[in-house]
């Protein structure tokens, strides 16, 4: 992360100084996992920097709040505005964004109600690759986590709550102590949800397969992505329920998110999977889409600069 004193985080309604940007010890989010975020990010295309599928995302970060038991305090349109508002204020060509809402300093206690205060904070820095720098062109190393994906009706994976990614932060520390890049995650009865941060696809026969949500997995925005470029590349496309085992038998296995972008799995389990065309083509038509090189996807960017 490049943070620095001289950036800003747009904080409450106004940007702050980010030496200024703090929240209380007592704040109910820190204690009890009562908050929402989303991940977004800025790339640089030939217009100038723009935000990826900006709009999804914070329909996203409404939706989780909602799924949760609150209300975000600011109109889409108004989180659209703060959003670029931040990116130019703080010059970044590229970076990553990070939206928070969480219920604030007021009372301690699980339980929340509608009146108790929500913060809104957005963030951004410049991030390189989440999965490493050089994963895209030699992939990963994966690892099936002991650790189970949460059960919808214990924790909404639904929701991007803040709570739920203490399942993904265990799952990903014990794959980084055993060696490897990343913990491929399973749910209650067995079936592939995700990974730590990020949706995972399986290439058989020429089709693309992903899980559904209700394995667990997040609706990605970056998963909806892949989808509709591997639709537009005329490929076959399939939401189904997968084993550990049919990713061991793939022809190519691959990794998405909005940290991430699109990665190859180089390894499974010390089992070689391997880069092949089809994680290659989806690769080029996502760095094109987001770069906004390919102008069929121009309705995806939200240009900074106007």
């Amino acid at each position: 992360m490049a943070l620095t004193e001289a950036d800003w985080i747009w904080m409450g309604g106004t940007l702050v100084p980010w030496a200024d940007a703090k929240v209380h010890v007592l704040t109910h989010g820190l204690h009890y996992g009562t908050g929402v975020l989303e991940g977004t990010r800025v790339h640089l295309t030939p217009r100038g920097p723009a935000v990826f599928r900006l709009d999804e995302h914070l329909r996203r970060f409404r939706d989780s709040a909602r799924i949760v038991g609150f209300e975000v305090p600011y109109e889409l349109p108004a989180l659209r505005a703060a959003t670029v508002e931040l990116v130019a204020a703080n010059g970044h060509s590229e970076c990553y964004l990070r939206h928070l809402a969480h219920i604030g300093y007021g009372e301690m206690g699980p339980a929340f109600r509608p009146e108790m205060a929500v913060e809104v904070s957005i963030a951004g820095w410049e991030w390189n690759a989440y999965l490493g720098d050089e994963s895209a062109e030699r992939g990963i190393r994966l690892a099936t986590s002991s650790w189970r994906r949460n059960d919808p009706n214990a924790l909404p994976p639904a929701a991007k709550a803040t709570a739920g990614y203490l399942n993904s932060a265990l799952a990903k520390t014990a794959a980084l102590q055993a060696g490897y890049d990343e913990a491929l995650l399973l749910n209650a009865d067995g079936y592939v949800s995700e990974c730590s941060a990020a949706n995972v696809f399986a290439v058989r026969d020429g089709i693309l397969y992903t899980p559904p949500a209700s394995a667990g997995a997040l609706r990605g925005i970056t998963q909806d992505t892949v989808l509709t470029l591997a639709a537009d590349l005329g490929l076959p496309v399939r939401v189904e329920n997968l084993l550990r085992s049919d990713l061991y038998t793939a022809d190519e296995v691959l990794v998405s998110g909005t940290a991430a972008g699109v990665v190859p799995v180089a390894s499974l389990d010390d089992r070689k999977v391997g880069t092949g065309p089809i994680t290659r083509k989806l690769q080029a038509a996502y760095t094109a889409a987001v770069t906004g090189t390919d102008e069929r996807y121009a309705h995806w960017l939200t240009h900074v600069h106007g």
